[in-house]
């Protein structure tokens, strides 16, 4: 009996023995793979794109109402009194008070502060610091978000480390979630306990017993499913963890891990992301009452969202409150005034992809940086140079100038989306080539096909500015140019080019020619200057479709991408300068370091001073040409333009620029019907919406005139020097000075007073 007992013991101890040896080693085999894992990278963190920041300076048209749906756009919130807080505003009579978020971008990082911004009569008068008498000329706001690279999880996730987590949402946490965390090894047998008591009591899941580590292995190692493997491995993975790291490395790990909401189809992970998602500030600016409310919901995040069940929310904050007083991290008067504390959300917007068209420019451009895989896990801030102000009213433009087309004009209707009428806007900044705004097409829904970056469409007259500034040193401005029909031999077939109404005289000088967008004109002066030195000057503005020296070059007949077009129309409003498209500023990694810094690409594509007069010939067009309407609708600043319009109204456009601002609009049908209008009736209005919704976008100063620009008084009829009281009508126009008129009028000089004189002889005898 003894022996048998001896050898069932001993098999016994044998059996726990092989027992716990399979325990070590499987603990060790696992303690591998999670240093592995945790050593690598933990998360994949989506990569962010932002606008550009916005800058608010004394004399910046704006309302107060637009200012404060800027502001609630970037997460701050308007409050009954003073703010008191970073994120907080509150308007008065004579504007607004704010305190501004800290600014943390490349190459700047400034602390929040408090202001006070005069506004009135549609503009900022004044800001000033609160409770000083110090007045700032410029502040910045920050960026908006535009879209998120996510992975196949679609999480978001701001990693925090144990160092800036406030001690009361630690506190917080450990008081909600596993009250024992520093004093059990992973499992808690008197937790399970506890929690069985719980629920045999009230015949109810009512608590659980798993501990923080057991949940950390759980939801980063583990599935979801409910089975003995699965608890088993959970159990051994939780060993290992504890085996393995501090408790403060665990819970920093289970802090930035755990599931805390849903923003529509995005999963907000970790309490970083949670303390933006739910209050609008960095987590280590969460009060005591706001850390409560987190850790309570990390029950049930979707049941106690303060968003859709606010009353359970409170309920369940006030238990953890409560837990924590009980355990003694907080004291009666804490408790007392964090109760009393309501709760109050930053408010949110569903994730959703703003400016479509723009995002896919910019992530055609990340493509030739980064693999998808890379901007979809390593946390990039992508900074860029949308500003959402102008991309918002360019949408609105496009959308309502569109609807207009079609109610004037029934047979511009078509049915089938992939058939309607569309157009495209693109708007830049011409000195640096910022765009700040691109609408590619009508419904990105319908269509994802970039008109502005993709579509090759017939420029039409907008082109003739181009063909002017090839031969400006052929032409002045002030030179008369036919108007006659003339038929070219062009191949070897005849060609008669046409005008777009009626033009009364036979010359028009080349002023007038832009400024009437007169077409017989524009091909005399093409065909007398060479085609081939227009060709050559649309290869030095970067066109990249095919060009030949054709008579018909002067009217636009050869394909452009409207992108490039636009950025062609930078050098006359930049001194000649032309500058390469910029969508993205910087790249910068989660440690703030920068990857990519895009600085403004320029070269010279003319001569200031030939941009100046292409410029002042432009300005014509829109004080008293054909883009006169723009004028009527009260745009009364400074303002140079060019309506365009292709054979048979296929393809219609308005390119109007200032200083600091150039918007291309087009309208047209992809399959290349009529529009039945022109550009001054179809693409105009949209830029004059568009220019009208953004006031702070223009600086109303005039172009400037550079060295190389002499202004002269001419005849109108000759463009020559007048003669003293002959000439009957006389103007100033601008020249270059290297080809400035230098004769005086022949039509009414001595020689023309002489040979009228001879013929008036000659009539007489015959």
């Amino acid at each position: 009996m003894f022996r048998k007992l001896l050898k069932w013991i001993l098999g016994l101890g044998l059996v726990m023995l092989v027992v716990l040896v399979f325990c070590f080693g499987y603990c060790w085999y696992l303690s591998g793979h999670i240093e592995e894992r945790f050593s690598g990278r933990r998360w994949e963190i989506p990569s962010t794109i932002y606008s550009d920041t916005t800058l608010l300076f004394p004399g910046k048209q704006v309302s107060r109402l637009a200012l404060e749906k800027k502001l609630k756009k970037l997460g701050y919130q308007a409050k009954p009194r003073s703010p008191e807080e970073k994120g907080e505003y509150h308007p008065v009579d004579t504007g607004l008070e704010v305190f501004f978020k800290d600014l943390q971008i490349p190459d700047k990082d400034r602390p929040g502060f408090s202001a006070v911004l005069e506004i009135g009569q549609g503009q900022i008068r004044e800001i000033r610091r609160t409770g000083a008498d110090k007045r700032l000329p410029l502040v910045e706001l920050g960026p908006e978000v535009l879209m998120e690279f996510f992975g196949k999880e679609r999480e978001l996730r701001r990693v925090v480390s144990i160092e800036t987590i406030p001690e009361h949402l630690a506190d917080a946490v450990i008081a909600a979630e596993d009250n024992r965390f520093y004093s059990h090894f992973g499992v808690d047998p008197i937790g399970i306990l506890r929690a069985m008591y719980t629920n045999l009591r009230h015949l109810s899941i009512r608590q659980g017993g798993s501990t923080l580590t057991q949940q950390l292995a759980k939801n980063y190692f583990l599935t979801p499913e409910r089975t003995f493997r699965r608890k088993f491995h959970e159990l051994f993975i939780t060993l290992a963890i504890e085996a393995n790291y501090s408790k403060d490395e665990i819970l920093e790990i289970y802090l930035n891990e755990i599931y805390m909401g849903q923003k529509g189809s995005a999963a907000i992970h970790g309490v970083g992301e949670a303390a933006y998602f739910y209050f609008g500030k960095k987590v280590e600016n969460l009060t005591l009452a706001e850390s409560a409310m987190i850790a309570g919901i990390i029950k049930s995040p979707n049941v106690l969202s303060p968003y859709t069940h606010p009353e359970e929310c409170k309920d369940r904050r006030d238990q953890v409150l409560r837990a924590m007083h009980e355990q003694q991290f907080i004291t009666e008067q804490q408790l007392s005034m964090a109760l009393e504390d309501p709760i109050k959300t930053a408010g949110f917007e569903k994730y959703s992809r703003r400016a479509p068209y723009f995002m896919d420019y910019v992530s055609q451009q990340l493509d030739s940086l980064y693999p998808e895989d890379i901007l979809s896990s390593m946390g990039f801030s992508i900074y860029t140079t949308l500003d959402t102000e102008v991309q918002a009213a360019a949408e609105n433009a496009l959308k309502n100038g569109l609807a207009r087309l079609e109610k004037s004009i029934p047979d511009l209707r078509r049915d089938d989306p992939e058939k309607k009428l569309q157009g495209a806007v693109v708007v830049m900044h011409p000195r640096t080539g910022n765009i700040l705004a691109m609408v590619g097409g009508r419904n990105y829904a319908n269509s994802q096909f970039n008109r502005i970056t993709q579509a090759r469409r017939q420029p039409g007259s907008c082109f003739k500015p181009i063909a002017v500034a090839a031969l400006l040193d052929t032409f002045k401005p002030s030179d008369p140019l036919s108007n006659e029909k003339t038929t070219y031999q062009v191949n070897g077939k005849p060609w008669t080019p046409k005008n777009f109404g009626e033009f009364p005289g036979e010359k028009l000088s080349v002023r007038d020619m832009l400024r009437l967008s007169c077409n017989r004109a524009a091909v005399d002066m093409v065909v007398r200057g060479g085609p081939e030195k227009v060709v050559e000057q649309a290869e030095n503005f970067n066109f990249s479709t095919p060009m030949r020296p054709y008579p018909s070059i002067a009217l636009g007949a050869f394909e452009v991408i409207p992108l490039e077009l636009a950025r062609a129309y930078c050098a006359f409003a930049a001194d000649g300068i032309q500058p390469f498209p910029l969508s993205v500023r910087d790249v910068v990694d989660e440690n703030g370091n920068v990857l990519v810094q895009r600085h403004m690409d320029i070269h010279s594509v003319i001569s200031p001073a030939k941009a100046f007069l292409i410029t002042s010939m432009l300005e014509s067009v829109v004080t008293d040409g054909t883009a006169g309407a723009l004028t009527r609708q009260g745009i009364t600043f400074p303002l140079a333009g060019k309506t365009g319009t292709t054979n048979d109204f296929r393809d219609t456009w308005f390119i109007g620029y200032t200083q600091d601002f150039l918007a291309l609009v087009w309208v047209g049908f992809d399959n290349g019907d009529p529009v039945g209008t022109t550009g001054s009736g179809a693409a105009l209005p949209i830029f004059a919406e568009l220019v009208k919704s953004v006031p702070g976008q223009i600086s109303h100063n005039s172009f400037t005139i550079p060295p190389g620009v002499v202004e002269k008084k001419v005849c109108r009829q000759s463009g020559e020097l007048p003669v003293f009281l002959k000439c009957p009508e006389t103007y100033e126009e601008f020249f270059l000075e290297s080809n400035q008129p230098q004769k005086k009028c022949p039509v009414h000089g001595k020689d023309s007073v002489f040979k009228k004189a001879v013929d008036g002889v000659k009539n007489l005898f015959n």
